[in-house]
């Protein structure tokens, strides 16, 4: 049996547009689960909309619709962006599904039957937008003296009854389970941050309201929904089958094996989702990435400055691949990065179309001149063809640790070593030159060429899946072959084997004159 992955996006919570964050956090996600599964996993990839709360009901209200109404309408957005930007999800959950509603319910009841779960009243400050509560301590004052969260979200005096879960009864537990786990929650920076938050004391946490009314209903007691954040967290769950735990999905897939969110939710994913995993006696995820956001030129995002980044937009201007490229090149992952177009045209011209695109086009076009149009039969490799094709052949075992680690822009590094090493080769062999002297060595080099950049496809099929499958067209590999197990010598170009005439992959982009 293949060996297990399940990886999930945070679901997108219904209040606004699709944008780059919401982009980005799939993206790393589609890429991930396009790696392991060419490389023999059995992967589920879920995704979703978050379509409870607060927020949600008083933005019906303001559309004039029903909550409902509102929210088949703007989840359509994030399973059109899906569309869109090429992810490879297996599944898109809905939190207003009638399995997720079974699923939180179930869930409920097992926290109640624990004793995690008791009755009391809440008062405190909570900010609608992030449908978050927060101490007083964590509160800044504000223009006109109003109080505001650690996001910059107004916040608002509560009171009303609540169910509480006994969060203060598993500080030391979830201690534990961090010592014990020191890759559950990555990258260090946040893994720290959960721990202090952790170990300066957690208070119990208010798990229903009374005020509104767009919600999963709590089990017994129908005046109450849950907070939509135990609502929203238990959709990883239900995705695989909970709450019947002996399904071949559950048993298989879970834990998780990792958790994408953006660092504004890493507490909730890292701290309150661990906690009533085990208190109901379910094994918390094995891992949790928060990753940072992204800038505009230099400047926050935001509705109010006009300068929201909509992923069709960039799409239309710079094509899907390289725009995928882009994000999860330009900057360490887990890092805030800054979107720059000059930055963007620079990674296209220069690594894409000069370094990759090049390489493609020149080496193919070579062997369709020099070759009749097939992989030409090499001879004996020198020392210098495999200080090429050696480190082309090692490139997944150079990148799954890498990958592992969600260090995306690393394992694109390791891919444009060989790619720079490629294209030095080409320069030094000079098989234009062998044609006339050395008929033979030319057709070893060109192999040797064709052969790496077998492996580049493969290496760079999950970051750009269109452009890779185009490249590999061109060297005439088989679709079953696209996956690392052929990497190796089992699945290398086989001489006389017909190749279509190339096509360039990675065009210029040249800027319109204004």
């Amino acid at each position: 049996m293949a060996q297990p992955y399940y990886i999930t996006t945070p679901i997108y919570y219904v209040n606004d547009a699709p944008h780059i964050g919401h982009a980005y956090t799939t993206l790393a996600c589609d890429v991930l689960a396009r790696f392991k599964r060419m490389d023999g996993y059995r992967v589920h990839f879920l995704t979703g909309t978050d379509e409870h709360g607060q927020k949600v009901e008083k933005a019906a209200e303001v559309a004039g619709v029903d909550p409902q109404t509102f929210v088949d309408r703007v989840s359509q957005n994030f399973r059109d962006l899906a569309e869109k930007m090429n992810f490879s999800h297996d599944d898109f959950i809905r939190t207003t599904e009638e399995r997720h509603t079974k699923a939180c319910q179930a869930l409920w009841s097992k926290l109640v039957e624990t004793g995690d779960i008791y009755l009391g009243a809440y008062a405190g400050w909570y900010a609608v937008r992030d449908e978050a509560f927060y101490t007083v301590g964590e509160l800044t004052d504000g223009p006109n003296g109003e109080k505001l969260a650690p996001t910059g979200a107004p916040v608002e005096w509560v009171e009303e009854p609540s169910y509480f879960f006994r969060l203060s009864a598993w500080g030391d537990r979830l201690l534990g389970y961090y010592d014990a786990n020191p890759d559950c929650i990555g990258p260090a920076s946040r893994r720290n941050e959960v721990m202090s938050f952790v170990k300066g004391g957690l208070q119990d946490l208010s798990v229903s309201r009374t005020s509104f009314k767009w919600g999963v209903p709590v089990p017994n007691d129908p005046d109450h929904i849950m907070y939509v954040w135990l609502d929203a967290l238990t959709n990883y769950a239900t995705a695989v089958g909970f709450p019947d735990m002996e399904s071949d999905d559950f048993t298989t897939f879970w834990p998780c094996n990792l958790h994408m969110v953006g660092k504004d939710i890493v507490r909730f994913h890292a701290v309150y989702w661990p906690a009533f995993l085990m208190a109901a006696g379910i094994a918390p995820p094995t891992r949790v990435y928060a990753h940072g956001w992204w800038t505009n030129e230099g400047q926050k995002i935001s509705k109010s400055l006009g300068n929201v980044i909509k992923p069709d937009d960039l799409v239309e201007q710079y094509g899907l691949d390289q725009v995928r490229f882009f994000l999860l090149r330009e900057v360490p992952f887990g890092n805030d990065g800054d979107f720059a177009h000059a930055s963007m045209i620079s990674r296209m011209n220069h690594e894409l179309a000069n370094d990759y695109g090049n390489l493609v086009q020149r080496s193919l076009s070579m062997v369709s001149k020099n070759c009749s149009g097939a992989v030409p039969e090499p001879g004996a490799f020198t020392d210098e063809d495999r200080a090429l094709l050696e480190p082309a052949e090692r490139l997944v075992e150079t990148m799954r640790p890498l990958m592992d680690r969600q260090a995306f822009h690393e394992a694109l590094e390791a891919i444009w070593v060989v790619i720079r090493a490629a294209n030095g080769y080409v320069d030094h062999q000079a098989p234009w030159a062998l044609r006339k002297t050395d008929e033979p060595r030319m057709r070893t080099v060109l192999y040797v060429l064709a052969e790496t950049i077998r492996h580049l496809g493969l290496a760079t099929l999950p970051f750009m899946p269109e452009t890779s499958d185009k490249i590999l067209d061109q060297l005439a590999v088989p679709v079953e072959n696209r996956s690392f197990a052929s990497a190796g010598k089992c699945g290398a170009l086989q001489p006389g084997t017909a190749l279509p005439k190339p096509q360039g992959v990675f065009p210029r982009f040249v800027e319109e004159a204004a």
